[in-house]
Order: C-alpha cells, then structure tokens, then sequence
C-alpha cells in the first residue's frame, strides 16, 4: 500500500467527487462575477487603492503563513511604485520584498503567458535574491539537490509530516506538471487554480519558497479565470485564517493512496468564498465612502472632521465615538470636540446614538 499519495501509479490522474462540490463551485463563481461587475461601477481612484490593499495583503499574508512578516510600508510602496499609483508616504523595499512584489505581478500581470521551467526559475530567484532563505544557503533558481521531508517536534523527537516527491524524479515531475498547465484547455481554471497548488507542493521541487510559488501560480490561474490581471481579493489572507486546516487538509490528501482530492477542492473553494466575501463587504465600504464625500463635496468640513470621518467610514474607529475619545484622537479640548461633534449633527453627518446609557455616544447618519 503507497505512503503518499506521488507513489500510487498514476497519481496525477486526480478525481473528485463532483457532487460533493457542485453547489460551493457555483457560489464561487456567482461571487467572482458579481464582484467583477461591482469593481466595474467604481472610479479609478477607488479601483487603485483596492488594488494596492489586495497585492499587499496577498503578498503580506503569503509570507506570514510560512512564518515571515514582511514590513507593510516597504510592500505596499513597491507595489505602488510598480502599479504607477500616486500614494503619499513611499519608503524604500528591501531587496526580498521587491522579488516577491515582482513574482507576483509578473504571474498576476502576465497570466496568459506560458508557465515555462525558465520563469519559474526567475520567480524563485526574485524570492531569494541574497541566495539565503534566512542564515541558510540555497539553491536558487534551480530544482533541489537533496531529499525534502517537512518535519516538527524537538531534536530527537521530530514527527516527519511528509517526505517530498525524491529529488531524482522533480525534473520529470516537473516536465509533466508544466505541460499539463500549459496545455490543459478543458478543466476550468479555478479548479485549475486549486489543483495546480496542491500538485507543485507535493512535487515540492525547491529548497524553499514552494508555498508561495504555490499561491502565485494559483493567483495566476485566477487571474485567467477572470481574464484580468486586476486583483480584487486576496485568497492567501483566508489561506492563513485557516491556517491549521491547511496544512491539515494538505498532509491528508498527500497521505492518500489514490489520487481523490475533493477535500482539498472544498478546502481551496471554501478559501475563495471567504476572500470574494470579503473584498465585497470591503467594495461596500468603498463605495459607501465614495457617494459620502460625494454628497458633502461642498460642506463645510474642517480637518479634525475629515480625519474622524475618515476613520469612521474606513472602520478603524474602535469602540463607541464619544467626545473624549475625539478630543484624545484630535488632540484638542473637550469643548473643541463638542463644538465639532455638534457641527457634524446640526449639518446631519452624525447622529446620536439611541439608548445610551451614562455616556452619550455618536454615529453616522444614514445618507
């Protein structure tokens, strides 16, 4: 009986259950096309910043469910600059963070392009520009040399989770795994996009970085199943919400003596139904944001204002707005904050909120 699943015969000939993901692959679809036609409604001002959230998140959140945190400033002003966005506040990007910016742009940018072993190469040499991954020396932009094994637990103690496809067959692996991606015409390319991650990480073909060239090939598959390069939502922030199940769902399937991937496919489906919720509630806000400034064009608003309008609308208001919470935010005085508070009332941009209690809180007005 096989161990894993790349020693059964045949065991990229992958089957699944049909019925099983039927009614979740048509959510998934249904959402990417109402978000597609949400997105088509917005100025370019909003479509840009939605952008640059989207790659940095991605990008961000790809590193850390590998254990690395990236600086946000550093990724988020290379992936302006890359995108041309006028954005206040750039600083200068670390060599790494600029390789991962470029991988991603190039697979999400050039979705249609040939997925050959040279760009793949590149990729994997814009993730470890240094040739460290860390303190340790690597092989890079190249297919591994030695025996891979994903292993935890203390010296002496280690639990080996899983033995990778041996080093002497990656280059033979490999050279199926990019015709079947170059070629395959008839599996639709979300489903694509799920067993193309699942497949280059259990042929696991690099010292290090398979995970995220695991996500970027995904994204890239994505990006053809909308035919578009623009990014909307961020499928490695749910990836790393569910972090444990990853790699829990991942460890069963390449365990299994036949080649049944439908949980993984549940999994995969299930992630792009949480990323395309949430980018719609973040398109809402957006938009919601959008029709305010609109409307209030020509009111009067001072800067203290602004700024907590700004953060009310954006959702970073924490807890109940209150007049000392103002002042404290502000930096003014208690009167300055009533005055201002009561300013926004009388103009019907706040409201207060019904049922207080011993502090009286504010809110937004409805539009």
């Amino acid at each position: 009986m096989a161990k894993y699943i790349y020693q059964h015969e045949n065991w990229t000939n992958f089957v699944w259950d049909d019925e099983n993901i039927r009614n979740l692959f048509g959510e998934v679809k249904y959402l990417q096309g109402k978000l597609k036609g949400i997105m088509s409604t917005i100025g370019l001002l909003q479509k840009g910043e939605t952008l640059l959230n989207t790659f940095t998140f991605d990008i961000l959140k790809s590193s850390e469910i590998e254990g690395e945190i990236l600086n946000y400033d550093q990724v988020r002003s290379s992936i302006a600059r890359r995108l041309g966005l006028n954005v206040a506040g750039l600083v200068p990007s670390a060599r790494n963070i600029e390789g991962l910016v470029e991988m991603m742009l190039d697979a999400t940018r050039q979705y249609n392009k040939e997925l050959t072993e040279e760009r793949l190469f590149g990729w994997h040499n814009a993730l470890f520009p240094s040739g460290y991954s860390g303190v340790h020396k690597i092989d890079v932009a190249r297919y591994r040399k030695d025996e891979m094994q994903v292993v935890s637990g203390a010296m002496g103690k280690e639990q080996i989770h899983f033995e990778a496809v041996p080093q002497a067959q990656i280059q033979q692996e490999m050279d199926k795994f990019l015709d079947w991606l170059n070629t395959d015409t008839r599996t639709d390319n979300i489903l694509k996009a799920a067993i193309a991650h699942f497949w280059f990480i259990t042929i696991h073909p690099f010292d290090d970085g398979n995970g995220r060239m695991a996500r970027t090939i995904s994204d890239m598959l994505l990006a053809r199943a909308e035919n578009s390069p623009q990014r909307f939502y961020s499928l490695s922030s749910q990836i790393l919400a569910a972090k444990n199940q990853y790699y829990a769902v991942l460890q069963k399937t390449q365990w299994r003596s036949n080649s049944d991937i439908t949980e993984w496919l549940r999994f995969f489906l299930n992630c792009m139904k949480n990323a395309l919720l949430t980018s719609e509630q973040a398109t809402a806000s957006i938009l919601y944001k959008a029709k305010f400034w609109a409307k209030h064009e020509n009111t009067e608003i001072n800067e203290r204002q602004r700024l907590m309008l700004n953060r009310l609308l954006d959702g970073d208001f924490v807890g109940k707005l209150q007049s000392s919470k103002w002042a404290k935010i502000c930096k003014c005085s208690q009167d300055t904050a009533i005055r201002d508070i009561k300013g926004l009332i009388e103009k019907g941009i706040l409201q207060q909120e019904k049922g207080g209690g011993r502090n009286t809180n504010y809110e937004l007005a409805n539009l």
